[in-house]
């Protein structure tokens, strides 16, 4: 069995309706599908790789984050095709509540976006609220992009801010 198909048996359907209606536009004489709708996300597996307008590319050149390529190439050979595509769909759908939310143009995700219905949703808005209280922004009711990146910001005032200087404040065990 080929290494695509194994893919592709891992990525379950999204949702199962094939009665999803896609909307197209035309660019440069060529038709493609267009995404307005966290419903196109969750149906995404469904449309006929034929109308895709690219069935791979590669993780480094482009104007999106290269390390956020890198995380969805899972079998890192630094092309992202579509079984690595339709399984991060399927995983950033899992842990955000309306995933309508993904297409908005804004830099930031409310807190309570995020699906703590499920396992790692709990983990990721917990993580998100130990990043706002690292950052003193206890009150926010959102996180950016900018605030989970800067790891020195987001340790500088912890114990452990990764300085490598252990002081006697790290413990209250006075035998340490």
């Amino acid at each position: 069995m080929s290494k695509t198909k194994k893919i592709l048996q891992k990525v379950n359907p999204l949702y199962n309706n094939s009665k999803h209606i896609w909307q197209f536009s035309r660019v440069g004489g060529v038709n493609r599908v267009n995404l307005e709708s966290g419903s196109d996300l969750c149906f995404l597996d469904q449309l006929d790789q034929k109308l895709w307008t690219a069935l791979s590319c590669p993780t480094h050149g482009l104007e999106i984050d290269s390390k956020t390529l890198s995380l969805i190439d899972f079998d890192k050979d630094e092309r992202i095709r579509v079984p690595e595509i339709l399984a991060a769909v399927k995983w950033i759908t899992s842990i955000i509540k309306n995933p309508d939310e993904l297409l908005k143009m804004s830099p930031t995700l409310p807190l309570d976006a995020i699906n703590d219905n499920c396992e790692e949703g709990k983990i990721l808005l917990d993580s998100a609220k130990q990043i706002l209280l690292n950052l003193g922004k206890t009150d926010q009711s959102f996180i950016s992009v900018d605030e989970t990146s800067d790891t020195e910001k987001i340790f500088a005032n912890t114990q452990f801010n990764g300085d490598g200087i252990i002081t006697d404040n790290v413990t209250e065990d006075e035998s340490i």
